[in-house]
């Protein structure tokens, strides 16, 4: 497209502005973007697209890419999580009468698992800087919210790397709100410094007795003291440690945000209807062995484990 071309195409599909942009390393970003329409109500864990059009540049060293003719003029989009900055410059929780902006959590994907389908979004996102202009979707929608959680319930956030997106902005709810249960969030990356957000765990801690940050890493020794995953966490029964109290099903939910073989949703079986777990073992057939149920969407169930899916 020609130089002109592009500035026309911004002008008519870009709806939004980076106002703040941070990023932890060269492979991970929180980014805040104001759109130019008021933001619509929305809940904590909820999500919209983000967008930019093919004819922008792309982060050297990503898989190759081969456009095919008229590609370049479309704009690609996809489904993030909103994310929350939780405390503000004082460290204090913060004010929503100050946000004016979307706050997102981003990871840059260098290859695709499938080779005829290279990463269009991330390697565009990831040449961004503050002031620049993207497109933002006006629909913000999704149920994995805290609808169902009680004054009183422990609330187990559970994730992979920038997984912990919406269990941020949740997070954020509940402490803000008051909530009188336990708040536990346990977030499992390949190494300390994929956590984008550690130093407000960190401080959020020392706030507020009833919340606890659990860094786990698949790479290097976490702050537990080894290499450890998320169901390691339950099964070997230092979850309920952490938290100081067994894992009840009348009284506890948990929300399962990132690697999918990490959450491991069951599957109906399409030959004999059956419900199967998926494998390896994922985090939902350990904690419905132990009572829980995982909300069934086909079936408009509603359990106390709640799921969104990252790829």
């Amino acid at each position: 497209m020609l130089p002109e071309e592009i500035a026309d195409a911004r002008q008519r599909r870009y709806n939004g502005t980076i106002s703040w942009l941070r990023k932890p390393h060269a492979e991970l970003m929180v980014m805040r973007v104001r759109p130019d329409f008021p933001i619509p109500p929305h809940r904590p864990g909820q999500y919209c697209s983000l967008g930019l059009g093919n004819w922008e540049a792309r982060v050297p060293g990503c898989q190759e890419e081969n456009l095919k003719s008229g590609d370049e003029a479309r704009v690609v989009r996809r489904a993030y999580s909103i994310s929350h900055p939780i405390l503000d410059d004082a460290d204090e929780l913060f004010d929503p009468a100050r946000t004016d902006f979307l706050e997102f959590y981003i990871t840059l994907v260098r290859e695709g698992p499938d080779p005829s389908k290279p990463p269009a979004l991330t390697p565009r996102l990831f040449m961004l800087r503050q002031g620049d202009r993207l497109n933002i979707g006006e629909k913000i929608t999704g149920h994995f919210t805290l609808e169902t959680v009680k004054p009183g319930d422990s609330v187990l956030f559970l994730g992979t790397g920038t997984g912990e997106a919406p269990h941020n902005y949740m997070t954020w709810e509940l402490l803000r709100s008051g909530h009188a249960g336990k708040v536990l969030n346990a977030c499992c990356v390949r190494m300390r410094g994929d956590l984008g957000y550690l130093a407000t765990h960190q401080k959020l801690m020392a706030r507020h007795p009833n919340y606890q940050y659990l860094a786990l890493t698949t790479r290097e020794a976490d702050t537990i003291g080894r290499k450890v995953y998320i169901q390691d966490l339950i099964t070997s029964g230092q979850l309920e440690e952490a938290l100081g109290e067994p894992l009840d099903p009348a009284r506890t939910h948990v929300f399962l945000c990132g690697n999918p073989k990490m959450i491991g949703v069951p599957q109906k079986n399409k030959e004999t209807g059956a419900r199967e777990y998926a494998q390896p073992t994922g985090v939902i057939e350990i904690l419905e062995r132990r009572g829980f149920q995982a909300d069934n969407p086909a079936a408009r169930v509603k359990g106390n484990v709640h799921f969104e899916e990252y790829w």
